[in-house]
């Protein structure tokens, strides 16, 4: 129980990822790069009321490819293609190895091509206790076929590999809220996003539930709150549990605050720092 829970709190993480402000000329997506994200999670139940259990470190980057190859010896041109790399990380703090036993952290790495956007690569490292699994995913759109390779870095043994077909536009655990993001979301409607992640293709609803103003970092926002079906018997986490987002309705829509609910309590995540970095002219 207590891993799953755990597993349970690292999607919430990672589905609270860095999203970021004003969107760039080209693609014409609501992200930008430079930008850091800090969250923090507190564990709420009984009299363990706002103990701090994990925060979360995102970013994002938006770069141009070269077509050619050697591109350091080239250079790059306008002609040449935009993708987003974003990154996340996420680590125990506080009182979390007391309740579920065990210290984590996670780092994900995903490649995106943003015109459709759509996952191209993902790699992750992942620690629970002495567990170590670093895992990639290499995704073809021609083919629709996704690679995934698991390995344990202290052992030895041959990697776990699959290839599972997919649809369009796929998307993965770190870039499941830029997709959302992407998405005109209408209170009161619903919709489907195929996301794969650990060797496996899923089909989740997402619900928009209601609007709501919010206290936050940001001050007082105007917020939208959406229901992704992450639990279940055919859900991401098999277990019971419900995660709810709330997304600002301004040009930025940041996740200011999430709420992840299990059998040992509720995990309240909120934005605790946001920056900026000079905005980087691509070259």
């Amino acid at each position: 129980m207590l891993s799953r829970t755990a597993l349970a709190l690292l999607v919430l993480a990672l589905a609270v990822n860095g999203v970021v402000g004003q969107g760039i000329e080209r693609p014409a997506v609501p992200f930008s790069g430079g930008e850091e994200l800090v969250y923090q999670a507190e564990f709420n139940k009984g009299l363990l009321r706002g103990i701090d259990v994990a925060e979360f470190r995102f970013k994002a980057e938006t770069q141009r490819v070269s077509t050619r190859g050697l591109s350091e010896a080239r250079g790059l041109s306008e002609g040449d293609p935009v993708i987003l790399r974003l990154a996340g990380d996420v680590a125990s703090k506080g009182l979390f190895p007391r309740i579920a036993g065990f210290r984590f952290h996670e780092h994900v790495e995903s490649t995106v091509d943003p015109d459709p956007f759509t996952v191209l690569r993902t790699s992750k490292l992942e620690e629970q206790g002495k567990r170590v699994r670093a895992s990639e995913a290499v995704f073809d759109h021609q083919a629709r076929k996704v690679t995934w390779t698991e390995r344990d870095p202290n052992q030895t043994q041959p990697p776990r590999t699959s290839a599972l077909e997919f649809s369009e536009p796929i998307q993965d655990i770190l870039t499941m809220i830029y997709f959302l993001r992407t998405q005109k979301l209408e209170v009161g409607k619903s919709f489907e996003v195929p996301l794969s992640d650990s060797g496996k293709v899923f089909r989740f609803a997402v619900a928009v539930v209601e609007r709501k103003q919010l206290n936050t970092v940001l001050g007082r926002v105007n917020a939208v709150r959406i229901d992704p079906a992450l639990f279940g018997e055919n859900g991401l986490v098999r277990s019971r549990g419900s995660l709810s987002i709330w997304i600002t309705e301004d040009s930025r829509r940041l996740p200011v605050k999430a709420q992840l609910k299990v059998d040992i309590g509720t995990f309240d995540i909120k934005l605790k720092r946001l920056s900026y970095s000079d905005a980087k002219n691509l070259r």
